[in-house]
C-alpha cells in the first residue's frame, strides 16, 4: 500500500455516478439496482457515464486512469475539479467534498488546489511562452515579479530556457506540451490533472515527455491524475492504475498487480503482450532465505525489475542474485529460471 506524502493532498472518490440526460436523478436508483448502460439508453434515452466509482488516490503519487474511448476516464477526471457535476457521490480532498462547494469555494479550489494539462495543449496563441506560463498566476493575483520568477524557473525545468519569447506556433508539439506542463507547475497546486496529455505527440516525443514527468515528480511530489488509453504509458507512469470499461472500474492496483493477476479476460487481453520483465520486480518472485552459493552472490535492491536483474546475471555469468530491503538486509533470492518463467508466462485471470 502506498503511503501518502505528508504536506501533500490526496483524493478520495466514493460512490460516484454520472448519468447524462434531461433528468438523471430520476434514474439513479435504477442504475444502482443494476440497470445496464444499454438498458438506460434504450428505455430512457440517458447515457451512463460512470457507475459506482471508488478510488483512493494517495498524495504525492501518480494515479493513472486507463481505458478505451468511451470508458469514462475523461469524465472521471473532470469530476475532480468539478468541470462536470456528478449525479451522486463524493470527491473528497483535504476533508472537503468538492461536490458540495459553493461557487466561491469552487473557484478558490480550482485556482489554488488543482492545475490541468490538456491533450490539445490549450495554449493562448497570442501570448509568448513566458506569458502563457504566467497566466494562472495572473488569475491568482500573484505579484508580477513572483510571476516571472516562477515562470522562468519552470520553463527552465521543462527544458525550454531560451524560448521564453517564442509564440506557440513557433514550437513543435512536444515543446508546446512542455509549455502546458510548465504553466500547470507554475501554479504550485498540489493536484495535477493530466487528460491524455501526451496522446497527441509522436511516439518518441511522447516517451520523452513521460521521462520529463517522471523526473519532475521525483522533485515535486504532486498528486498526479493521469488519463491515458495506452497500457505501456500507464505501466511506465502509474504508481497505481485504475482500468475503466463502460464507466466502471474493472481493476485497480499497481502495474505489477494488473500484469501478474488480471481480474478477468478483458484485462488479460490488455496485458498479454506487455514486456513483463519491465513491470515485475524481484521481490514478487523471490524465494526466501539464502541461495546455495551463499553470501558470494551480488545484492540488488527491492524494486529492481526482472529485466535489469537478468542483465546483471548475464553480464556476471551467475545464476542468482540476493534481494535486499530498504535497510540493506537480505530478503531472499531470485534465480534465472524463475525470472524467465515470470517473463514468459502468459497472463491469465
Amino acid at each position: 500500500m502506498l503511503e501518502e506524502d505528508k504536506g501533500t493532498t490526496g483524493i478520495t472518490i466514493r460512490n460516484l455516478y454520472k448519468i447524462f440526460g434531461a433528468n438523471p436523478k430520476a434514474h439513479i436508483d435504477a442504475v444502482r439496482n443494476g440497470m445496464t448502460k444499454a438498458e438506460l439508453n434504450a428505455r430512457h434515452g440517458h447515457v451512463l457515464g460512470l457507475r459506482d466509482i471508488n478510488i483512493d488516490m494517495p498524495a504525492g503519487h501518480i494515479q493513472v486512469v486507463m481505458g478505451l474511448s468511451g470508458s469514462g476516464k475523461s469524465t472521471l477526471i473532470r469530476h475532480i475539479n468539478r468541470l462536470i457535476d456528478p449525479t451522486a457521490g463524493e470527491v473528497l480532498i483535504d476533508g472537503a467534498d468538492v461536490v458540495k462547494m459553493n461557487a466561491a469555494e469552487l473557484r478558490a479550489f480550482r485556482r489554488h488546489k488543482t492545475a490541468m494539462v490538456f491533450q490539445k495543449f490549450a495554449l493562448l496563441p497570442h501570448r509568448t511562452v513566458l506569458e502563457n506560463v504566467v497566466y494562472g498566476l495572473e488569475i491568482q493575483g500573484v505579484a508580477r515579479a513572483k510571476q516571472l520568477e516562477a515562470a522562468r524557473r519552470w520553463i527552465a525545468r521543462v527544458g525550454l530556457e531560451g524560448f521564453e519569447d517564442n509564440y506557440p506556433n513557433q514550437l513543435s508539439g512536444g515543446m508546446q506540451q512542455r509549455v502546458g506542463l510548465a504553466r500547470a507547475l507554475a501554479n504550485d497546486a498540489p493536484i495535477l490533472l493530466m487528460d491524455e496529455a501526451f496522446s497527441a505527440l509522436d511516439p518518441l516525443i511522447r516517451m520523452d515527455m513521460q521521462s520529463v514527468l517522471l523526473d519532475l515528480q521525483k522533485e515535486i511530489r504532486k498528486t498526479v491524475v493521469f488519463i491515458t488509453h495506452d497500457l505501456d504509458e500507464a505501466l511506465r507512469l502509474g504508481d497505481r492504475i485504475a482500468i475503466l470499461r463502460n464507466g466502471q472500474i474493472v481493476q485497480q492496483g499497481t502495474g505489477q498487480d494488473i500484469v501478474m493477476k488480471p481480474a478477468d479476460d478483458y484485462i488479460a487481453s490488455f496485458v498479454q503482450h506487455v514486456n513483463r520483465g519491465r513491470v515485475i520486480v524481484v521481490e514478487a518472485i523471490m524465494k526466501p532465505g539464502m541461495h546455495d552459493k551463499g553470501a558470494g552472490l551480488p545484492l540488488v535492491p527491492q524494486g529492481t525489475i526482472l529485466e535489469h536483474a537478468a542483465r546483471i546475471m548475464t553480464e556476471r555469468r551467475i545464476g542468482a542474485l540476493h534481494v535486499q530491503d530498504a535497510d540493506g538486509k537480505p530478503m531472499g533470492y531470485v534465480d534465472m529460471q524463475s525470472i524467465i518463467a515470470a517473463m514468459v508466462t502468459p497472463a491469465g485471470p
